[in-house]
């Protein structure tokens, strides 16, 4: 290892994966071999660098020369020219759109300059199948650390001056959680993370699982630690074959080294973990159907008090956290809590990592301090809407969230904030949504998301939700009436307010945040019969302006139904009873004489 002039970092996340950047590895490692330079140089498969938009991303170390979009046969070039001439790849570096300049290093990428990485501190950094990177960069100090000169008191005490809240939901202090399950009376207690991230477009947790196992570990430990238990339970989706199987290796190896199972680094305390998973059904994101669920029962929620502090699974104590928030513990821990709480707002102590996706150039995993601005993230972070379209509004929290419009694009991003405005910060999922949008359709799909993974336990979430979901099936079918508008707000309302769990009592969010600020496209809905953002079909009616039609029959021969007809040179007609209201004559005018009502 010493004989090591230079590392080749590949990124290894299931984003960069399905995009062939195995077969990059593997082109290195040839590559490197014919050039007889393998035992000086490594090629090293990393977790995610975040920006998935420029993915598969290749980094060489020292030299700090990040190269974007790499293919298997961009491989020799980089081997021939960097490796071997010293000379950077001009061509895959990543080209800033604004300024028409390429940028070498990643810490000069607009993407990148506002970031600030905590929980993904490793990701991009260490070989998450390798416990010797993680143990280089201080893996496992933070457990020795509080082995050896704290106790579980201070442990405790350490974590709540820190002001760390739940990364998965509505932000619970999580020293305060802490500290009940340490109180509670019992002699046997648990350890649960909670990676069982279900909201579409989030890929939080699963990426920090894939990058840096061995950071969730270590705080589970912690956590076994401070509260006195001795067993851990990550419950995680199956649906994360990548995630699931760079756990089982880091476990493994944990346990080999003396970090994981029995009088851990020579002391009394044993701690051991296992993999538990789950069917990808999404209340279990609720903590006690996710309780009852890796005890072999339905993943129904139950209620409360008593709080799994008290009672959780099988009875016992039980701490719950998700994969964020203890991707935060071990640098508290080394750093101290003065250090993480001068880091974000008053209330929002720290960073969160969000995952950037829909209608955004810079789609990734982004991690910034709490309170900057959703404008900051959108635009300086994620390069502004794709196609240069106008912003619309925000999802943020998944389907348990609310849409924020661009009259709060200043807003900072903190847990107060965006429930102030009918979000919530949620486990990190930021949709972005531009002008062909309609908000009106955009609430029917989470809301019909959340009918379909109700467990149907309380009748407010069972009947409430899907009664809402009726009605917004009649407004974007053109048959919804001002009363329905009514009816949708007071239900949502006695919805949030009766729900048993979570996943109920927030259902109603996208709902009543659509109302709240985009109230206008459903009374165009309901009063004209029309969809402004032309999304919803049934509203749709596409003619031909026959002053402009070329007669080019385009559009005649690209119909699927051949529901337009016309001579050659001449003003052609859509018959709207045939008509399917595709779009595809729409889009196939070199015109612009098809018009859309």
């Amino acid at each position: 290892m010493n004989n090591l002039r230079m590392h080749i970092l590949v990124c290894g996340g299931t984003g960069c994966v399905s995009s062939d950047s195995k077969a990059v590895h593997g082109r290195f490692v040839a590559e490197l071999a014919k050039h007889k330079m393998d035992k000086e140089v490594q090629v090293v498969t990393t977790g995610c660098f975040g920006f998935c938009e420029q993915g598969p991303i290749v980094k060489i170390y020292p030299d700090n020369i990040f190269y974007t979009k790499v293919a298997p046969a961009d491989v020799e070039l980089i081997v021939k020219e960097h490796v071997v001439k010293g000379r950077v790849v001009e061509k895959l570096l990543y080209h800033d759109p604004e300024k028409g300049t390429s940028e070498a290093e990643h810490r000069h990428i607009p993407f990148y300059k506002s970031q600030m990485r905590i929980a993904l501190r490793n990701c991009g950094i260490i070989d998450p199948e390798k416990i010797d990177d993680y143990i280089s960069v201080d893996g496992y100090a933070a457990l020795g650390k509080a082995l050896e000169s704290m106790t579980p008191d201070l442990v405790v005490e350490e974590i709540k001056r820190s002001g760390l809240r739940g990364r998965g939901g509505a932000g619970f202090p999580t020293g305060l959680k802490w500290d009940a399950a340490k109180k509670a009376a019992g002699a046997k207690k648990y350890v649960v993370c909670n990676a069982d991230e279900g909201d579409p477009g989030a890929f939080m947790d699963r990426s920090v699982l894939e990058g840096d196992p061995h950071s969730v570990l270590e705080a589970m430990a912690i956590c076994g630690y401070a509260i006195g238990a001795d067993e851990g339970v990550i419950y995680i989706r199956a649906e994360y074959p990548l995630a699931v199987e760079r756990l089982r290796i880091a476990i493994a190896q944990a346990e080999e080294y003396g970090l994981l199972g029995g009088n851990i680094l020579g002391s009394d305390f044993s701690f051991h973990i296992r993999i538990n998973l789950g069917a990808g059904a999404f209340v279990c994101g609720e903590e006690t159907a996710l309780l009852n669920s890796i005890q072999g029962s339905r993943g129904e929620p139950r209620t409360r008090p008593p709080f799994p502090a008290q009672k959780g699974l099988w009875l016992a104590p039980t701490n719950n956290n998700n994969v964020e928030t203890y991707a935060n513990i071990c640098p508290i821990i080394l750093k101290g809590a003065d250090w993480y709480s001068s880091i974000g707002t008053e209330k929002s102590k720290g960073t969160k990592v969000f995952a950037l996706a829909g209608k955004i150039n810079n789609v990734g995993l982004v991690e910034v301090p709490m309170g900057t601005t959703i404008r900051e993230i959108v635009y300086g972070i994620g390069g502004g809407i794709r196609g240069d379209k106008k912003f619309k509004a925000l999802q943020t929290g998944g389907p348990s969230g609310g849409c924020i419009s661009n009259e709060n694009l200043d807003l900072p991003v903190e847990y107060e904030s965006l429930a102030s405005v009918g979000s919530m910060m949620g486990s990190g999922g930021m949709i972005i949504l531009d002008e062909d949008d309609c908000m009106v359709n955009i609430a029917k799909f989470y809301l019909e998301f959340t009918v379909d993974e109700s467990c149907g336990k309380c009748t407010p979430c069972r009947i409430g939700n899907r009664r809402m979901h009726e009605i917004l099936e009649r407004i974007t079918q053109g048959n919804g009436t001002m009363a329905d508008l009514d009816e949708l707000k007071d239900l949502g309302e006695i919805i949030k307010d009766c729900s048993l769990c979570g996943l109920g009592q927030t259902a109603p969010n996208p709902v009543l945040s659509t109302l709240r600020y985009f109230y206008d496209e459903y009374e165009a809905h309901v009063k004209e019969k029309k969809c402004p953002a032309g999304a919803c079909k049934n509203l749709l009616k596409y003619r031909v302006l026959p002053e402009k039609c070329i007669g080019c029959t385009l559009c005649a021969r690209n119909c699927p139904v051949s529901c337009i007809e016309g001579e050659r040179k001449k003003a052609h007609v859509i018959d709207s009873e045939k008509c399917i209201k595709c779009g595809v004559c729409y889009s196939k005018c070199p015109v612009k004489a098809i018009v859309r009502d």
